[in-house]
């Protein structure tokens, strides 16, 4: 038996354009000699499907394309995630299913049991768990098919859960487990998959199928690295990340492996090649997607705006994007020398518009209400502002979305102007602390200075008084990151975090306007998912909460 896996990039709602793929796959899975092909989960609609599936419309899309599905399943196995309707009153209307079509007819559905309800997940809202659990049989093979998380709750010790899909289907002893999955890429859950998808072999002694999908949803990226492993709970093979494809392998050597010495296939998980090439997919998935090609941002000449336009360069093309310096009198010159330089190494679109004359417009406009106070934070938020107006002047004029520059450090402690430097369509590097920032420029750079060294070298700084630093208003960012990853990606109280060594002050004062800043978060664009936590639709905090206030 062969068996094929695409690995492939969905669009969600799109029936249309996402039947003709998965029908690609299935042709090519045909060419290679398969005898079944594999699809990712709800690959019909496309994952995650989130309050589309409320409507009665949708669902009835989803059905043609299992029934166009039928149609094309002569001479091969289709294996596809969709929604199915919950025939019984009780309970949610929806399963969220796989199912196993062959010879034009629906031969088996498994629907999945084990619905996550963290970070970015909300399935039980729309969702019915599975309470059957039975294995299927194709040309004299048994197969127990699985739906994503239904392989991370190993022997029923994951708490979230009470049961475990595979205990009660290696009593009808399967040959193989075929999942199908769409899990969410972060710069260290492709080294956890593989742990957990060894762990399944372990405890159950079969191979493993294990077929991902690929592409960006809005801020949440799926990286692909579908995997197979053998009995032994050897990576035979681990697909690229961030690409499409489909492979074919021969089922017979995946089993009676025991014992058998063999190097995984493993690819390298290096940090930052994972989130520049996760960051490349999600700015190219959020243009194309929504029909854009060209993005516009404020080049400031500091570090952030430097890797946003990068990024963006590499992304659509250096032809698709427009750098905009628009320097005030507290703007120093090299903020704008060292910006035309990155121009020049990116071959991009750029203007220079000052805005001093504006800027004073405004103070001249506002001196009567303002008589008698000091220049402070309102003036330097003014000119944000002024920027953001240009800014999505130009985009509004000429069809560009606006890219947001803001870094995660940043966003979590509100050193940002709303309806300023916090405006745009994407945020893309705001899942990146301030130095994770660094550390991917320097990547970026590896081979050769695109980004100006002067821009990595020089103090940060805002730029909207005289001498200002960031560092006038905020601790160092290699203190401030440290007590930002404990509270936000671990979790960690105010009383913990002391208590690994960092100074209390510094923890009271970090936290603090954390969680003073959250209205500010609510009113940013969406931001790239790179970690394990990142700001948005995986993490839920109320505005008005007392907590560390």
């Amino acid at each position: 038996m062969k068996v094929a896996m695409a690995q492939q990039n969905y669009h969600i709602g799109n029936f249309d354009a996402n039947f003709e793929k998965i029908c690609q796959g299935i042709k090519a899975a045909k060419e290679q000699g398969a005898d079944i092909v594999v699809f990712g989960e709800l690959a019909v609609c496309g994952y995650p499907p989130r309050d589309f599936l409320e409507f009665r419309d949708f669902i009835q899309r989803s059905e043609q394309v299992i029934e166009q599905l039928k149609a094309v399943s002569e001479g091969i196995a289709i294996v596809v995630g969709a929604p199915t309707i919950n025939p019984v009153i009780e309970g949610k209307d929806l399963f969220n299913s796989a199912y196993f079509i062959a010879d034009g007819e629906v031969v088996h559905i498994a629907h999945k049991a084990l619905l996550p309800t963290y970070d970015i997940f909300d399935e039980y809202r729309y969702f019915e768990p599975a309470s059957e659990f039975k294995v299927l049989e194709y040309k004299g093979k048994r197969i127990a098919l699985t739906v994503c998380e239904d392989i991370w709750n190993i022997g029923n010790e994951n708490p979230l859960y009470t049961i475990c899909p595979m205990d009660e289907m290696v009593a009808q002893e399967p040959d193989f487990m075929l999942n199908l999955s769409a899990s969410p890429f972060d710069y260290k859950h492709a080294v956890d998959r593989i742990d957990v998808l060894r762990a399944n072999v372990e405890r159950y002694g079969i191979p493993i199928f294990y077929v991902n999908n690929v592409g960006a949803q809005t801020e949440v990226i799926f990286d692909g690295g579908s995997i197979v492993m053998n009995d032994a709970g050897m990576v035979v093979d681990e697909l690229p990340y961030f690409e499409e494809m489909v492979r074919t392998y021969e089922l017979a050597p995946l089993m009676g492996s025991a014992g058998v010495v063999a190097k995984d296939h493993e690819q390298p998980k290096e940090k930052m090649d994972l989130i520049y090439r996760a960051l490349l997919l999600g700015i190219r998935d959020y243009f194309g997607k929504l029909g854009f090609t060209k993005a516009i941002l404020g080049l400031s000449g500091g570090v952030d705006s430097a890797l946003t336009l990068v990024l963006a360069a590499h992304a659509l093309g250096a032809e698709n994007v427009r750098a905009v310096m628009m320097p005030t009198e507290f703007s120093s010159d090299h903020s704008v020398s060292d910006s035309v330089k990155l121009v020049e190494n990116l071959g991009c679109l750029s203007d220079i518009i000052p805005i001093q004359n504006t800027f004073q417009s405004f103070r001249d406009m506002l001196s009567k209400q303002f008589e008698g106070t000091a220049f402070n934070v309102t003036e330097e938020n003014m000119q944000a502002r002024v920027r953001a107006t240009c800014l999505m002047a130009l985009s509004n004029k000429f069809g560009y979305i606006l890219l947001n520059t803001s870094n995660k450090s940043e966003a979590a402690v509100g050193y940002g102007t709303l309806y300023g430097d916090m405006c745009g369509g994407l945020s893309v590097i705001g899942d990146l602390y301030k130095m994770e920032v660094y550390a991917l420029c320097d990547y970026i750079n590896r081979d050769a200075e695109i980004i100006p060294k002067h821009i990595l070298t020089k103090a940060p700084s805002a730029e909207l008084r005289p001498n200002q630093k960031d560092s006038d208003s905020l601790p160092e960012y290699a203190q401030l990151d440290e007590v930002l990853f404990q509270y936000i990606e671990n979790r960690k109280g105010p009383k913990e975090i002391i208590e690994m060594g960092f100074d209390k002050a510094l923890v009271d004062r970090t936290l603090r306007l954390v969680n003073m800043s959250e209205y500010k978060r609510y009113q940013t664009p969406p931001m790239l998912r790179v970690s394990s936590k990142a700001f948005g639709m995986g993490r839920r905090m109320p505005i008005v909460g007392k907590y560390l206030l």
